[in-house]
């Protein structure tokens, strides 16, 4: 790893980088930007999906991470600039001073996703999701909970959103997943292929907590305020985390979290 010096903000080498902001929200072709150390270092680690592109840091960040950035592949280059540098590239003040460029994946078809998982697997499954806190938090709980892929309907927001890949500590890189989704077309895959699709909602009459899993369980999570629709509910088994003192729900990046540990943690139906 030979550090490629960068002096000037509009040095076309680290042109992919500039006014990352607004960039975040017209896309890249493919492509996207991280940041932050943990993130670098799953992008770098072969527990990643995607492939890296390219790297800018400041360079007080670089001897501490020598050792990550010698792990990146050869050819990908490693730019460095003064901290007033990167911000201008930037278009922000970063101060973890560590940005990368990496390849989104190819996309995956979802029916094939899933018949690459095992017989006990968990499922999550998200409509209308369009806060990049709670898609990061989304993803971020499927990884520690186990979870084997995560689908998408195509009115959620783009997991591979700046802020999305942060808040999920990086676990948008490595989660498998499926996007651009329409929800019935996920129940009906889900259901042909053995899962019991359960739908998060305030209104159901079953408690989560009396709930015993099948060996392969999805969860249905919805947006905050409208949630899911009845028809889409209908189809799927209503499940509900009881609320003390009358409180309606939780945000669904908790919500997902709760029913994880449960599905993943109490003993399956089947035993």
């Amino acid at each position: 790893m030979t550090p490629i010096a960068v002096l000037d903000p509009d040095d076309p080498r680290v042109a992919a980088f500039r006014d990352v902001k607004e960039r975040d929200l017209t896309g890249r072709q493919g492509l996207f930007v991280a940041e932050g150390e943990v993130v670098l270092r799953v992008l770098a680690s072969g527990t990643s999906l995607c492939a890296p592109a390219a790297v800018l840091i400041a360079e007080k960040r670089l001897e501490g991470l020598k050792e990550v950035l010698g792990r990146l592949p050869a050819d990908v280059p490693v730019h460095v600039a003064p901290q007033a540098v990167l911000n201008a590239v930037a278009g922000i003040d970063l101060h973890r001073g560590i940005l990368a460029l990496g390849r989104k994946p190819n996309p995956v078809e979802p029916g094939a996703l899933l018949d690459r998982l095992p017989e006990r697997a968990v499922i999550v499954m998200a409509c209308g999701i369009g806060n990049h806190d709670n898609m990061g938090g989304l993803f971020r709980n499927a990884a520690a909970f186990g979870a084997g892929a995560v689908l998408l309907d195509r009115t959620c927001c783009d997991p591979f959103y700046r802020k999305s890949i942060r808040v999920s500590v990086g676990a948008v890189l490595r989660t498998p997943m499926a996007t651009g989704l329409e929800a019935g077309s996920m129940i009906d895959l889900l259901q042909d292929r053995g899962f019991e699709v359960l739908a998060l909602t305030p209104s159901a009459d079953q408690a989560l907590a009396e709930l015993q899993p099948a060996p392969r369980t999805a969860i249905l999570l919805g947006s905050e305020g409208p949630g899911l629709s009845q028809e889409i509910i209908a189809r799927c088994r209503p499940i509900g985390i009881r609320m003390a003192g009358g409180f309606d729900s939780l945000n669904v990046a908790a919500t997902s979290a709760v029913a994880l540990h449960h599905i993943t943690t109490a003993k399956s139906a089947e035993g």
